[in-house]
């Protein structure tokens, strides 16, 4: 058996940066990535609520922003867990990544 002469590539991909995140891809990656607390309803009007009432602190931010850098290919401030206190500042701070 002859070595494939081809060079290994990764399997990681950058994501094009052409889909936009909506408030249905944050709530579906903040119950990915955090869960969803007993008594509060991501599918209701969260727009302009606190993280920290829905039952996130800027751990579980943490990591629903590197899904959302891997996934959606964008740049997001790293004080951005810090800054954006309403699902409505965090998309805003994707945005202005666009």
């Amino acid at each position: 058996m002859t070595p494939d002469p081809t060079p290994a590539t990764s399997t990681t991909l950058t994501p094009p940066r052409t889909q936009t995140l909506t408030l249905t891809d944050l709530t579906a990656l903040l119950r990915e990535c955090a869960g969803e607390e007993e008594g509060v309803d991501l599918d209701g009007d969260v727009l302009d609520v606190d993280f920290a009432d829905l039952g996130y602190d800027s751990l579980a931010l943490l990591q629903v922003i590197s899904r959302i850098k891997r996934d959606f290919g964008v740049s997001v401030p790293d004080d951005a867990a810090a800054t954006a206190d309403t699902p409505r500042a965090l998309l805003d701070l994707v945005a202005l990544d666009r």
